[in-house]
Parts: structure tokens; sequence; C-alpha cells
């Protein structure tokens, strides 16, 4: 008989995620950090900065683009070329070995993307044709940001069998799910919000057509892994690259219904943007997204051990992501389960670089 209450459990207790059994509640957020080899592929240094944080009950990987057409920034992983799908083997392996589980997150950055990290110097795609403001990094230094192509009803089906393919891809390279990036302003997320999308045929217009590409995405995606380990990452406040909605608790709210038909593994929702209310669209009060969802409920943003525990025992999450206390301390489910002190972190070497900030925090004595 398990007497186990909600009272009881902590970010260190076990938790089974639809098909996939983490030995804790602390999750590795994904998080873009720029170090990617030549052809895009993860390298050695990837595999020890993965193989050292693999006590997390679970990582999920930076995003990688699913294809070159997918692609935002410069050396980012991608997941649609063999060497690529070797190089993730060598991650996954040495996470498996340490008792690890690791899940990808498929990326596709749409119009946060410059001509010149593309194919052909095609331009970056889009919902519709709308311009961020400001400036992209690309391999010349920073770029204002182009106009991009608004996908055509074809190409928008062409962008799902991409999905598909990178997913396939995942199986092969050894994971243990896939997240797909509904989140931070990238093309599922521009679908999405009516400040990016201004379509008026299937894909725009009312809540229905909005989501419709999402939902797509993640059908195909989960008939290739099995919606059980597949989860999926939105950011409803988030204002980074120039996202707003006009209505963002009706829209996520919709969304987030949606998605119960596929009983997925997880929904991981950030709370980016909730401490800038207004700057994404009205502000409303993301705890009411998790009623509204049948499944485990992921969230993150500036947690702590103690904010953890405390979301968790009073139902608000099941799990916990963590971004920088994990890039500066890879042990940190052994630090919290000792209460012992964290490593501050380098923000000057989260994007780019080598071992420096990224694999050479010390663990614990």
């Amino acid at each position: 008989m398990n007497d186990t209450t909600q009272q009881d459990l902590t970010l260190l207790s076990p938790i089974q995620l639809g098909a996939i059994s983490l030995k804790n509640r602390v999750v590795m957020a994904p998080l873009t950090r720029n170090r990617a080899g030549g052809g895009l592929a993860p390298t050695e240094m990837n595999v020890e900065y993965y193989r050292q944080r693999a006590s997390t009950g679970l990582i999920i990987t930076e995003g990688s683009q699913i294809a070159h057409e997918a692609a935002g920034y410069p050396n980012t992983p991608g997941i649609y070329t063999q060497q690529q799908i070797d190089g993730w083997k060598k991650v996954t392996d040495a996470v498996h070995e340490k008792g690890g589980k690791i899940v990808l997150q498929l990326w596709h950055c749409g119009r946060v993307s410059h001509s010149s990290l593309l194919p052909n110097d095609m331009l970056p795609q889009a919902p519709s044709a709308i311009k961020l403001k400001g400036e992209v990094y690309t391999y010349e230094g920073m770029q204002p940001y182009e106009t991009p192509h608004a996908l055509s009803l074809d190409e928008i089906q062409d962008v799902i069998e991409m999905y598909k393919k990178a997913a396939q891809n995942c199986l092969e390279a050894g994971f243990d799910g896939v997240e797909v990036h509904g989140a931070n302003g990238y093309l599922l997320d521009q679908f999405l919000r009516d400040g990016s999308n201004h379509r008026d045929d299937i894909y725009g217009g009312n809540l229905e057509n909005r989501s419709r590409l999402l939902l797509e995405v993640v059908e195909a995606v989960s008939n290739i892994w099995g919606a059980d380990r597949v989860g999926v990452r939105l950011s409803p406040l988030q204002p980074f690259n120039d996202m707003t909605d006009s209505d963002p608790k009706a829209t996520f709210s919709y969304v987030v219904q949606a998605l119960n038909q596929f009983n997925l593994a997880y929904l991981h929702v950030t709370e980016m943007g909730a401490e800038a209310p207004g700057a994404a669209g009205s502000a409303f009060d993301l705890t009411t997204l998790r009623p509204l969802w049948n499944g485990h409920y992921m969230t993150n943003s500036e947690y702590t051990f103690e904010t953890g525990n405390a979301a968790i025992q009073n139902n608000d999450a099941d799990l916990i992501s963590f971004g920088k206390l994990l890039i500066s301390n890879p042990d940190l489910v052994e630090r919290f389960a000792t209460n012992a002190p964290l490593n501050d972190f380098d923000s000057s070497t989260f994007y780019g670089g080598d071992e420096h900030g990224y694999t050479d925090y010390p663990f614990m004595k």
C-alpha cells in the first residue's frame, strides 16, 4: 500500500513520466549553448557536458534544428544528418551509462534567423511576412532581421515532414523521447500567437486555426515515438523574439486543452515573461493552466530547491526544470540532497566558447 501523499513529494521523489521512469523530478531545461562542432554535430565536449549532468531525472537537450532550413543561430546542433545522429548517439550512450534519461528538443526557429544561416541564402520561414525588431547574431556578427517568407500550404506540409524525419532520427540516436519546442518565439509559437500570425487560411485567424500546425506536428511526432514519450514546451507570457498576443490567457488555455487529446508524457510551461507583465500581451496567472492539463506538468523559471518542492507539494507542478543552476552545478541533484552550497554561474560563458564555463564547473568534493 502506497501511503505517499502530495505533501510527502519533493524534487528528489521518483516519477513515471509517460513511458519514461525518472529517478527524481529535477529536469535539465533545454539550454542553447552554441557549442556544436563541424557539421553542427555534437562533439566529445558536448558528450562530457551531458554526461556530467546525468543524475538529473531528465535531461532535455538544447534546441536542435530539424533541418538546415530551421536554423536560427551559429553553432547550434541539428538532427538531420547522419553525422549529427552519430554525434547525438554518443551523448545518449554516455547519459544512459550514467543511469540518466534524455530527450531531444525539436526546434524550428522560423523567422528568428537570417539568410546567411540558411541553405542557398533563402529567407527565414514564418507564418506571415512580419519582420522582427532588432538584430540577429550570425557568423558575420550582428545583422538586422529580414522580412521572412510566409510559408505556403504546401511548404507547411514540408515542415511537418521535417519534424517527422527529425523524430525518426532521434530514435536512431537513442533518445528516450522528444520535446516539441512550441515556445520562445520560434516557428510553432509564431503560428500560435496573433502578433506574428496574420494568415487568413486554415492556419490563421481563430484559435483552432492558429493551433493547427502545433497539433499536426505533435500528432506526426507521436505517431513515430508514441505520445507517452513526447513532451511539448509553451511560453504563454514570453515576449522574447518580439512576441505578442492579444489574449494570451485565451490562446494558451485553448492550446493546453487541445493538447490533452494526445496523452503526452508531459507539458512544459515556462513562466518567463510573468515578471514583466504586459510585455507579450495582457498578463494572467499561469497557475490557471495547470487544472486544464490532464497529464504531468513541468514548469520553469528561477526555481530553487525550496520553491520547487513547494510547487510540487502544492500540486502546481509535477516536475521543475532548471537552467542556470544546472549549467553551474552539474551535480545539482546531489547538492539538493545534501543541502550543499551551489556554484555561482558565469553568464559571460553561456553562449559559444570552449570548455570554460561549460564542462569545468566543480563537483562537490
